[in-house]
């Protein structure tokens, strides 16, 4: 029983150490994972499995790894930031793989990036036909970022000249699951009072409120407990 017991502050006392240390590698190490980020990230979680479970090791040896792990990880992001040479070495360059339609073949043997993973790699960019790209450059954590020709780009409003002199903005989340957000409130310059009179307006009250929110158009949209469908899709299916 005491052996369980330990295991199971191990693994809290893991789990507590990995969050912090991602905590202070930053986003990136989440978002974009280059070559030293998923290294990184390996290793780490190697560390966090033997701390939780590896009884045979001491839960200060494993620890002390895995901070000492940390610090050569976090030198080497905040090298990567300071120094364009370093970032280079840790990370990698962008790399052009398709240049107005021509597949550029030496760069991909280069980075070992086969034509079916190209292809499969445009088509979840929403693109079939390679030819109709302008640009394609493989970036250092691995994603193909894109330019399609000029007469495949979507139409915007500035090709129709079509102007709008109010802008978008952030939307502000209101309620959630029944709690008003009063600090959101505050910082957008508006009042508990205020959000009170639009749910009455609505036959509404917090407690019937799963989630509200001000859209990028001004515009309120309430989400309530029971939406009144008969027929709900059901998750699994």
């Amino acid at each position: 029983m005491s052996e369980f017991f330990g295991i199971v502050v191990r693994t809290i006392f893991a789990f507590i150490l990995f969050m912090f240390i991602a905590h202070f590698l930053g986003k990136q190490t989440i978002s974009r994972m280059t070559s030293h980020l998923f290294i990184a990230a390996v290793t780490f979680g190697s560390f966090t499995a033997n701390l939780a479970f590896n009884i045979r090791n001491e839960a200060w040896q494993v620890a002390t790894a895995m901070i000492t792990f940390f610090l050569i990880a976090l030198t080497m992001t905040i090298l990567s930031l300071k120094s364009r040479k370093a970032r280079k070495w840790l990370s990698g360059n962008p790399t052009v793989v398709i240049e107005n339609g021509k597949i550029l073949e030496e760069n991909l043997r280069g980075h070992r990036f086969t034509i079916d993973s190209l292809n499969h790699a445009l088509r979840q960019k929403g693109v079939f036909d390679f030819h109709e790209v302008q640009y394609a450059v493989l970036e250092p954590n691995g994603e193909l970022s894109i330019l399609k020709k000029p007469q495949y780009r979507f139409v915007t409003r500035e090709d129709l000249s079509i102007f709008t002199s109010k802008g978008s903005r952030f939307p502000v989340e209101l309620i959630m699951e029944q709690k008003i957000l009063e600090k959101n409130l505050f910082e957008n310059g508006l009042t508990t009072d205020w959000l009170l009179n639009e749910l009455t307006k609505r036959g509404l009250n917090p407690s019937n409120v799963f989630y509200a929110v001000k859209g990028t158009n001004d515009q309120l949209y309430f989400d309530v407990y029971h939406d009144g469908l008969t027929s709900p899709i059901d998750k699994e299916s």
